[in-house]
């Protein structure tokens, strides 16, 4: 695909007056077919990939016809039920970056949904911010997430959104206004909200357990934060509570780095602001290392620098190889936590929020207790006591049994979202 740059595939949709297209995997020939010939090159590089490609279902795409952002949703293994998980708002180099991450969230997804037990599979929007508008523009902001719940409303349900990186509470509210596919909607039209304080008690629940295998505990340990934000800032609090010695923290941006020194002051609390790129403040001399900014962090780069005994963070996809990353970190002996374990609350917290809201919910709460099987603390154990006895590498480990997991199909509406799936083709609903 030779890298081509995202202005040159919008430049090839224009051209050949394409709005919207998918790539469909075909269990017959087993191949990833595209809906336009046009765009066949996409579908062999798709193809050709032995890392990040596992048998999608379907990668579904839309360039809207204001501010040219190309809007995505991929979806991974829907055995369980619908595809769950958040939209997200970025910038990519070029496509194959654009396609390798939304292929890897939708796969992280379906992981994360299995392991936590819920009646849902794994899928992940992305959307592809143009630079030539102000992405905090209102107008701009609102016009991108309404065009986006058009699009998932024309995908009849195979997917389902969230919140998720680059999308605010006020994004969700108006990809609402279009589509009923959507969950993490505001708390003013019966949302759950923003899940960030939950995600960030799964994140100490891993850290906990990954601390009680070595017979140890948070009292008086020294904990490095990779980014401040939503799910960091709580955590570190939390961190505080269990009596923590230090905290150290950096991000890129100065505003929330001056928020989160002042909310800590009097702590032993260190706030670094830090360049784009720069991931030195993962090489501390600390306990535990916790990614919670950017993907694809722990790489042949990083790890050989990294002094924490564990690593354990809320950022998605931390691997950027799992098969060769994985074992780079257990070969150095140290204790990875798997992200989509520890991260799962987000999803959790609005996967179902159809259902209500009943006072200290028992089916949020059990996932953060030490006491359920399923639940992040005795998950992250089981983990890591199958890894010590086989010696094979804890994301190895965690993959296989959420794989397993996801092979279970929704006990009433079985392997529903593939029929949606096959129906779209049918019906070449990118014609519509």
């Amino acid at each position: 695909m030779d890298n081509i740059s995202i202005p040159e595939l919008i430049k090839i949709l224009k051209k050949n007056k394409i709005n919207r297209f998918h790539l469909v995997y075909n269990r017959q020939n087993k191949k990833v077919e595209p809906s336009h010939s046009e765009l066949q090159f996409l579908a062999d590089f798709i193809n050709s990939d032995k890392r990040d490609f596992e048998e999608h279902e379907g990668m579904f795409f839309q360039l809207t016809e204001k501010y040219d952002v190309l809007q995505g949703a991929f979806v991974h293994r829907t055995k369980r039920g619908q595809a769950a998980g958040g939209v997200r708002f970025w910038q990519y180099e070029n496509v194959e970056d654009y396609l390798r991450d939304g292929m890897r969230l939708a796969k992280g997804m379906t992981h994360k949904n299995a392991l936590a037990g819920l009646w849902w599979g794994g899928g992940k929007g992305v959307m592809i911010h143009n630079p030539e508008f102000n992405k905090q523009d209102k107008e701009y902001r609102e016009y991108v997430y309404t065009e986006y719940g058009k699009f998932l409303t024309r995908l009849k349900g195979c997917y389902v959104t969230a919140e998720d990186v680059g999308t605010s509470v006020e994004d969700m509210a108006n990809i609402y206004k279009s589509t009923r596919f959507t969950t993490c909607i505001p708390e003013t039209v019966g949302g759950s909200g923003n899940p960030s304080e939950p995600t960030s008690r799964g994140v100490l629940a891993g850290m906990e357990a990954a601390l009680a295998f070595k017979g140890e505990t948070l009292d008086g340990k020294t904990v490095v934060v990779q980014g401040m934000g939503h799910v960091a800032e709580p955590l570190i609090g939390h961190l505080f509570k269990k009596n923590v010695k230090k905290v150290i923290a950096g991000d890129i941006n100065p505003d929330v780095v001056n928020s989160v020194k002042e909310k800590f002051a009097g702590k032993n609390f260190e706030a670094r602001l830090v360049e784009k790129g720069d991931n030195s403040i993962l090489f501390e001399n600390c306990d535990i290392a916790a990614p919670c900014a950017i993907g694809a962090i722990l790489n042949d780069d990083t790890i050989p620098k990294i002094k924490a005994g564990i690593i354990c963070g809320a950022a998605n996809n931390q691997l950027e190889d799992h098969d060769k990353h994985d074992k780079m970190t257990a070969e150095k002996g140290i204790i990875y936590v798997p992200d989509f374990l520890t991260n799962r609350m987000g999803i959790v917290n609005c996967a179902n929020e159809q259902y209500g809201y009943p006072a200290d919910d028992e089916f949020i709460e059990r996932h953060l207790q030490k006491e359920w099987k399923h639940g992040v603390y005795q998950t992250t154990l089981s983990v890591l006591k199958e890894a010590r006895e086989t010696g094979k590498p804890t994301s190895e480990i965690a993959i296989k049994q959420a794989t397993e997991m996801s092979m279970r199909e929704h006990p009433v509406f079985g392997h529903r979202s593939l029929k949606i799936i096959q129906s779209l083709v049918k019906n070449k609903w990118y014609e519509n």
